[in-house]
């Protein structure tokens, strides 16, 4: 069984910050990529950010320069430092993670998500 569990969503005024966390537990071998997306109602879940095994980064054009991925392997922990947010970036904020289990199994698990408001 493995979870992903978020943290850090709230409210916050635009111009502020926030930081995400997301820790994975659970029958986990090894993970491969973990990201961050985001949903608004009636939309469709939307990339945020995505980091590499390695390190490599990518970052949806809209949040490019305000946004940071990063993660602890040691923690099995994926962040998300958000700065200068704007009110389009109220949403759901959802943890993703491929990873492989200790039965050899590789899947990609989701978090519950954590809410987002940006709002004066």
């Amino acid at each position: 069984q493995v979870q992903l569990v978020e943290s850090g969503g709230g409210l916050v005024q635009p111009g502020g910050s926030l930081r995400l966390s997301c820790a994975a537990s659970g029958s986990i071998f090894s993970i491969n990529d973990m990201g961050w997306y985001r949903q608004v109602p009636g939309k469709e879940r939307n990339l945020v950010a995505r980091i590499t095994s390695g390190g490599r980064t990518k970052y949806a054009d809209s949040v490019k320069g305000r946004f940071t991925i990063s993660r602890d392997d040691a923690k099995n922990t994926v962040y998300l430092q958000m700065n200068s947010l704007k009110p389009e970036d109220t949403a759901v904020y959802y943890c993703n993670a491929d990873l492989y289990t200790f039965d050899s199994a590789f899947a990609d698990y989701w978090g519950q998500g954590t809410q987002v408001t940006v709002s004066s």
